[in-house]
């Protein structure tokens, strides 16, 4: 495939950059329902004893996956240069993550919390990987100037689909616990039983089959690199890449900045997108039902924000779709953290404790959710943003190593949030108080990158 540079037109026909789009697609589901909002708090209140023994659980395995992203990613990217193919890789990281996501259909309550955590970790490490081979291909793919267009769309297209496969396990799969009726008013398909936390674990093999299928057009139809250096001189020059590439930065401060300023906001967003949904089971005893509508609310709202976003991002630039974003997510972040029953803003604004019955029935319920719109609205743009900031700063030729350490700064301190949220809800026994350190790392993010360059570096043709 013919390398693109700065200001000439890709040689990418429409059906390889879908294909290339609907990877994100493909990808979502996984973060929206095992993640965020299903399998993730089913961990945290069914298969431990107590709500902040299952927080620190959850925040333990995101800090183990995270130190195994933070210290490999950037080798990938790398060897991902080298190497110059990059679907082999995806597809070696996508069985892996099928396999295990499969396996999460066997954490019944009871069974061995380590297990579904050793799942768990692998899928997201397989997950990580892939999205540094497949966001490696979009600067050869994309013209710099479509960059954050095409990259909001595909997060977009991501959301969607992981709404779709919500929908689904709301409207089909998850009952009620008072009526026994999924949303729809009809008794759960292949009669899943949510007593046995069916209907949570059901999420593994779903979003399994969803990934399997729909990665497939990328495979067929998005043109790849041609293949460089066999796999194991490719992982040798790897390493050697990554050294070159870590000291060529020191002459690049720009991409630093960009890169540090991202290592720490990006970890606050991470956190909150998977901490968010135990807190809320914890906090306000939410199952799989009302955790899946709330998922579905804001996945509606991130398809919206995404696809607003990829207007201004043109418009306006990436790096301010960024900083609006982080602006947004800091105050839904405070918000939440200082809600709990009858009373948000730390009880400046106290709430009336009656519960009208039915879905969200109470005014904490509702401001959390409130709260949820605005995160909703951010956490898409704040992400697919950040990805066209990069490309538009970076050579094709660079686009792996550069990558790489993009993966590596959304994930270099990935571990300090959960791990701050475990240690901090461990020794309170207070699990708002542990979510409070969330919006130190949005702050600090936000500050560093007001002062970074747009773009990060000046591309030379």
């Amino acid at each position: 495939m013919t390398s693109v540079v700065q200001g000439r037109e890709p040689k990418v026909g429409r059906l390889g950059i879908t294909g290339w789009m609907l990877f994100d697609w493909a990808a979502q589901p996984f973060f929206t329902v095992i993640t965020t909002f299903i399998f993730g708090p089913y961990l945290v209140s069914r298969l431990t004893e107590d709500h902040a023994a299952g927080q620190a659980a959850w925040s333990y395995t995101l800090t183990i996956a995270g130190i195994t992203i933070a210290l490999l990613a950037p080798i990938m990217g790398s060897i991902a240069d080298a190497s110059g193919a990059r679907k082999p890789w995806i597809a070696a990281f996508a069985v892996i993550k099928i396999l295990s996501l499969a396996a999460l259909w066997f954490a019944a309550p009871g069974s061995s919390l380590p297990f579904a955590m050793a799942m768990i970790v692998l899928a997201t490490v397989a997950a990580e990987f892939s999205i540094v081979f497949n966001d490696s291909m979009m600067p050869r793919l994309v013209k710099p100037e479509d960059a954050g267009r095409i990259s909001n769309i595909a997060w977009g297209l991501g959301y969607l689909g992981g709404m779709i496969v919500l929908i689904a396990v709301v409207a089909l799969l998850a009952a009620n616990p008072e009526t026994g009726r999924t949303a729809i008013g009809i008794a759960p398909l292949f009669g899943l039983d949510a007593a046995a936390g069916e209907d949570a674990r059901i999420t593994g093999p779903i979003s399994a089959i969803w990934y399997l299928v729909f990665i497939l057009p990328m495979f067929f139809f998005t043109p790849d690199q041609s293949k460089g250096l066999p796999i194991a001189a490719a992982v040798r020059a790897g390493f050697a890449d990554l050294s070159a590439a870590l000291r060529d930065l020191r002459s690049k401060p720009g991409i630093l900045r960009f890169l540090v300023a991202r290592m720490i906001y990006q970890d606050g967003v991470n956190g909150l997108l998977a901490l968010g949904g135990t807190f809320a089971a914890g906090m306000f005893a939410w199952r799989t039902f009302e955790l899946g509508i709330y998922g579905i609310i804001l996945n509606v709202v991130a398809i919206g924000g995404c696809l607003y976003a990829s207007r201004l991002d043109r418009r306006l630039g990436s790096k301010t779709v960024v900083v609006v974003s982080l602006v947004c997510l800091t105050v839904a972040t405070i918000g939440i953290v200082s809600t709990g029953p009858g009373f948000t803003l730390f009880g400046l604004v106290p709430l009336p404790m009656a519960d009208s019955g039915g879905l969200f029935g109470t005014a904490a319920e509702k401001a959390y959710i409130l709260y949820g719109l605005l995160i909703g609205v951010a956490f898409g743009p704040v992400q697919a943003s950040a990805r066209s900031y990069l490309a538009q700063s970076i050579h094709p030729d660079e686009a792996g190593r550069y990558f790489g350490l993009y993966a590596l700064s959304g994930r270099a301190t990935s571990f300090l949030a959960p791990l701050s949220v475990a240690l901090v809800t461990t020794a309170t026994g207070s699990a708002r108080i542990g979510m409070m350190a969330l919006i130190v790392f949005l702050v600090v993010g936000f500050l560093l990158l007001l002062r970074t360059p747009y773009p990060a570096a000046k591309v030379a043709p």
